[in-house]
């Protein structure tokens, strides 16, 4: 299998609702993020989504969302291949798998501190193999 970078636009909240559940596994994260406050972890996408940006994770690719006019943008970061309805950004990438270590609840630099639900992260460095450049680090569930 190979990686797979590539964006796409929709419509409406609905529209990226119905995204995120056609991609969500039963392993998979969001975690969603407002200009006064972040969801922490979550299993399932909490009551008061749509957040402004956020993002969804497995063990196999990522989702991130942003607005875009009245609708979003929306970027895949895959180690599973092309996906249909998604334009490639780029044209060939690697991928190296990272452990990832999350701050505990106690970090100062978290006032509130973040829920992590006990979810097992890791993260994907998507890199261009004729600069070396990292271009994207994704989550992912390890």
């Amino acid at each position: 299998m190979s990686a797979f970078v590539g964006t796409r636009t929709v419509a409406s909240a609905e529209e990226l609702r119905s995204l995120l559940e056609q991609h969500q596994t039963e392993k998979s994260c969001f975690f969603l993020r407002w200009p006064h406050r972040v969801s922490g972890f979550c299993k399932t996408l909490p009551p008061d989504f749509p957040s402004p940006e956020g993002q969804l994770f497995d063990s196999q690719k990522e989702l991130r969302w942003q607005p875009q006019g009245q609708g979003y943008s929306v970027l895949l970061l895959s180690a599973s291949g092309p996906q249909p309805k998604f334009e490639p950004v780029g044209g060939t990438w690697e991928i190296q798998a990272q452990d990832a270590h999350l701050y505990p609840k106690t970090e100062t630099r978290f006032p509130q501190g973040i829920n992590d639900q006990q979810v097992n992260i890791g993260q994907r460095y998507f890199t261009d193999p004729q600069t070396a450049t990292v271009h994207f680090v994704a989550l992912k569930v390890s």
